[in-house]
């Protein structure tokens, strides 16, 4: 859990400042789910730049509640939370000061959306708070006020949330709270997790991430993990210590996000995940007079026609391939024989085999397949379905290059590609990326695909 919170403050001497107005909001990663907002009499002079720049002023607080009757109800709504703002060591000191005066020590984990903009959003013109948000297409309201200040952070940290593909928010945020605790019943686990599609984390207690899967019901799949006798639910069962999840609402984004991370982050528990959905590929070898095409296991370095889960289907395709575009047996890595290949009697094969077929003649028929597993368009972006009410998700390919998926709500739409390349959670491009997509195109599993005129016009 998270408590994004943003304070003003009376301005004045360093540790000299009281509170004049909090706002905290209660977030489990996905949503909030509580939120206290309380202006606050500082009994001490507000400096006149704050009051100009706040708009808060004496005459405001008189009838506010002091600290001290406030306290109990932001122990209350930050218990079990990591303190999240922006420039989070001002507002975590001011709110340590504060407690500090009754006596009382507040202590909690922080994690600064500043730090977190740099290392995640590189080369934003500026990081400061409102600036920032409106580079990011986020609306911002009542700024230099707790409320509107502490919203905007919630919307920024969740956009940092989807951009922290190697977890290092989640892990630290499940080693800080929950390193010393024994093992959560199941029953607990599986009540916290939501009925929608999306991504799960599995950590030990170490704050590990052990295992990474996707569904279109989180909680019934982690329940299975939870009550299966297979050696994997063995393994997890014995492991696990807390749940982690990120809805997508797109299965599409769901499964792109499951194969990258699953490569990013290696969990120990997840043997198949590591490698590749769509493990045997066909490709061109232009290393030889006659173009080849070669099936074969995957390889990173290598570019592929296109991928297949089995071994099987890839062979039938391929064979389908020679017998249409009349190629040679010989010069595939399906059989090899000495002479005529046994296409070239029946007049199926040009004579590759034996040198009868020009090779510009043959390579071009071969170069022709490779274009078999294009998008239908150069640049596009694929919309489909949100987290919620209200947002769309979108998925954005650049050149034939998937560059990664992010989402937008429809009440501010991003209209330039500035602003749509920075909401992107970007991901590494692979040929089980493209699978994927072209999957969900030809199934027509989205809600608009929209041509762009080039890579940098939308």
């Amino acid at each position: 859990m998270y408590a994004i919170l943003d304070i003003e403050t009376t301005g004045g001497k360093f540790n000299e400042e009281g509170i004049t107005e909090i706002a905290i909001y209660r977030h489990n990663g996905l949503e909030i789910t509580d939120q206290f907002i309380s202006l606050v009499n500082p009994e001490r002079e507000i400096q006149p730049f704050v009051q100009k720049l706040t708009g808060i002023n004496s005459k405001m607080l008189r009838s506010a509640p002091r600290f001290f009757e406030v306290a109990k109800r932001i122990i209350e709504i930050t218990e079990d939370c990591l303190v999240v703002a922006h420039n989070a060591d001002f507002d975590y000191r001011i709110l340590r000061t504060e407690f500090k005066r009754l006596g009382y020590n507040f202590e909690k984990k922080s994690i600064c959306t500043v730090s977190l903009s740099q290392e995640l959003l590189s080369n934003m013109e500026s990081y400061k708070l409102g600036e920032l948000v409106r580079s990011l297409g986020i609306p911002i309201s009542d700024r230099h006020r707790a409320q509107g200040d502490a919203l905007a952070t919630v919307k920024l940290f969740e956009l940092l949330l989807e951009k922290d593909s190697s977890k290092e928010i989640l892990k630290s945020q499940v080693k800080a709270l929950h390193g010393e605790r024994v093992q959560s019943k199941y029953l607990k686990i599986i009540e916290e997790l939501p009925d929608s599609s999306g991504v799960y984390y599995l950590h030990n207690a170490a704050g590990e991430i052990i295992y990474i899967g996707k569904s279109n019901n989180i909680q019934k799949r982690v329940r299975n993990h939870l009550t299966g006798r297979t050696i994997k639910a063995l393994k997890i069962q014995k492991k696990i210590h807390k749940v982690n999840f990120e809805t997508t609402g797109s299965e599409l984004i769901a499964l792109l996000k499951e194969q990258h991370e699953i490569k990013k982050n290696q969990p120990r528990i997840n043997k198949h995940g590591r490698y590749r959905l769509y493990p045997m590929g066909i490709r061109i070898d232009e290393e030889t007079i006659y173009h080849q095409l070669v099936l074969e296991q995957v390889r990173n370095e290598r570019k592929y026609i296109v991928v297949f889960k089995k071994g099987r289907v890839a062979k039938h395709i391929l064979n389908q391939w020679i017998t249409e575009n009349k190629l040679c047996y010989n010069n595939c890595s399906i059989e090899k024989s000495d002479g005529p290949c046994f296409t070239y009697k029946n007049d199926q094969c040009k004579g590759a085999c034996v040198k009868e077929e020009n090779p510009q003649d043959y390579n071009l028929r071969v170069a022709q397949l490779a274009h078999k597993s294009d998008y239908p368009h150069d640049h596009f972006l694929l919309i489909g379905r949100g987290r919620k009410n209200g947002e769309s998700s979108f998925i954005y390919i650049q050149d034939q290059v998937y560059k990664g998926y992010g989402f937008f709500e429809l009440n501010y739409q991003i209209k330039t590609p500035e602003k749509i390349l920075s909401r992107i959670t970007s991901m590494d491009d692979n040929s089980d990326c493209r699978a994927l997509i072209l999957s969900s195109i030809k199934r027509e599993k989205y809600t608009k695909l929209i041509p762009l005129v080039n890579s940098t016009v939308f």
